[in-house]
C-alpha cells in the first residue's frame, strides 16, 4: 500500500512561469480535445435549415461573387487559371485561417461558464477549434477537388504534385497563425470587450492585404508587392495555390519569414493565454 501512495504525487501550486506552455498536461486531455472538436463542429450548424450544407454553399456563393466582381467587372487576371477554380481554392484556405482566428478570438468569453465551474487545461478549447476548422476545410475541399479534376481533364490546370505533399504543413502553419492570433485577441478581450467587434472587420481588411481575390503576380515588383509578401499569410496562400493549380509566386525568403512570424505569434499567444487564464474570471 505504501508503494502505491509513493508512486503518485499531486502538486498544487500558485507559481506560474511565462514559458510553461503546459503542453504535456494538454496532451493528457486528448480525449477531451476530441469531444470539444465534435461539439464545436456540431454547434456551428445546429438549428440551421441546411445544416452542414452551408460548408458547400458558402464558398460556392462567395466564389461566384468574386468571379463576377473581380473577374468580370474588374477584369483581374488569375494567371491563366479558370476564375471559378482560382476563387474556390483561395476561399478554402482563407476560410480555414479566418475560422481559426475568429473562433479562438472568443475563447474566454464564449466558454466563461464552463471555465468557471471545472478545471481542465484551457488550451484544449482553442486546439479543438482548430481541429474543427480542419474538418470544415476538408469537407469544403471536396468541391475544390471536384472542380479541379474537371479542369484537369480539359487541360486548363496542371497541379504541382510534388508541392502537394506540402499541403499538410501549410495547414499546420495557417492553423498555428490563426490560433496564435486568436489567443492573443481572446486574452485582450477579457478586459477590452470592444476589441471583439473589430475582429470581423479586421479579418475582412486582412483578406484584401492577402492575395486571395488576386494573384500576387498582379502586383508586379514594386513596394506594394513587397508589403503584401511580408504579410505572414501570403506565403502559405501562394504555396497552397502553387501546389493545387501549378501557378503562384513562391519566394523561399518570405516562406522562412512567414514561419518565423507564425512560431513567434503561436508561442506568444499560448504564453499570454496561460497568463490570463489564472484570473480572467474576475474580469469576464
Amino acid at each position: 500500500m505504501s508503494d502505491l501512495t509513493n508512486n503518485y504525487h499531486t502538486h498544487i501550486t500558485s507559481e506560474h512561469k511565462w514559458f510553461d506552455l503546459k503542453l504535456k498536461e494538454t496532451w493528457r486531455y486528448k480525449d477531451l480535445i476530441w469531444l470539444f472538436t465534435k461539439r464545436s463542429f456540431v454547434l456551428t450548424y445546429k438549428q440551421t435549415i441546411l445544416g452542414p450544407a452551408w460548408i458547400f454553399i458558402n464558398p460556392i456563393l462567395t466564389s461566384i461573387v468574386y468571379n463576377f466582381v473581380f473577374g468580370t467587372v474588374a477584369g483581374m487576371s488569375t494567371d491563366g487559371v479558370p476564375q471559378i477554380l482560382f476563387y474556390l481554392t483561395s476561399t478554402a484556405i482563407w476560410t480555414f485561417f479566418s475560422t481559426c482566428l475568429t473562433k479562438n478570438a472568443s475563447t474566454f468569453t464564449a466558454n466563461a461558464q464552463v471555465f468557471g465551474k471545472v478545471y481542465f487545461p484551457r488550451l484544449t478549447t482553442p486546439i479543438s477549434n482548430v481541429l474543427s476548422s480542419v474538418i470544415q476545410f476538408g469537407i469544403q475541399m471536396i468541391v475544390v477537388i471536384a472542380v479541379l479534376i474537371f479542369y484537369m481533364c480539359t487541360g486548363d490546370v496542371s497541379p504541382n504534385w510534388l508541392a502537394c505533399l506540402l499541403i499538410p504543413i501549410i495547414l499546420i502553419q495557417v492553423g498555428m497563425m490563426g490560433m496564435g492570433l486568436g489567443l492573443i485577441i481572446s486574452s485582450m478581450t477579457t478586459k477590452y470587450r470592444d476589441l471583439s467587434v473589430l475582429v470581423t472587420f479586421g479579418v475582412s481588411l486582412w483578406m484584401y492585404a492577402t492575395p486571395i481575390v488576386y494573384p500576387l503576380s498582379q502586383l508586379g515588383d514594386g513596394l506594394l508587392a513587397q508589403i503584401v509578401m511580408i504579410n505572414p499569410v501570403t506565403a502559405p496562400v501562394e504555396l497552397f495555390r502553387y501546389a493545387l493549380l501549378g501557378q503562384g509566386v513562391v519566394e523561399p525568403l518570405y516562406i522562412i519569414i512567414s514561419w518565423i512570424v507564425t512560431i513567434l505569434v503561436m508561442v506568444f499567444g499560448i504564453m499570454i493565454f496561460n497568463k490570463v487564464e489564472r484570473n480572467f474570471m474576475d474580469t469576464v
